[in-house]
């Protein structure tokens, strides 16, 4: 599963993620940076990738345009980026089965206390 981290998601997941995700990218590494959310939709349309954000703005385009492509919404962010890695491992299972289903827009919320 190719998975495209946007622009709010530090590049520095990529490497921390390589392992569980082989498939990862960030928005400035395709020559995305800071294109608007539009752009890079289009872009992960055309290449067949799944955009990971914490920008609801995908969720709503999501919602008007349909899929592909699909996304991966992390919910509430505002927590640092180990956190988010720690979350995308914890949901490594769901995410590749996200992959395979018909489902358009894949939620996911820390929990506190973890």
């Amino acid at each position: 599963m190719k998975l495209l981290l946007d622009e709010n998601l530090s590049p520095k997941l990529i490497n921390k993620l390589r392992d569980l995700f082989s498939g990862l990218q960030h928005v400035r590494n395709v020559g995305l940076a800071q294109a608007d959310d539009l752009a890079i939709w289009r872009w992960a349309n055309t290449h067949g990738w799944t955009v990971v954000t914490s920008d609801s703005d995908f969720v709503a385009l999501s919602d008007r345009l349909g899929a592909p492509p699909k996304i991966i919404h992390i919910e509430r962010c505002d927590f640092p980026s180990d956190q988010i890695e720690r979350l995308l491992r914890e949901n490594a299972i769901r995410i590749a089965e996200f992959g395979l289903d018909q489902t358009a827009v894949l939620p996911l919320a820390w929990r506190r206390g973890k």
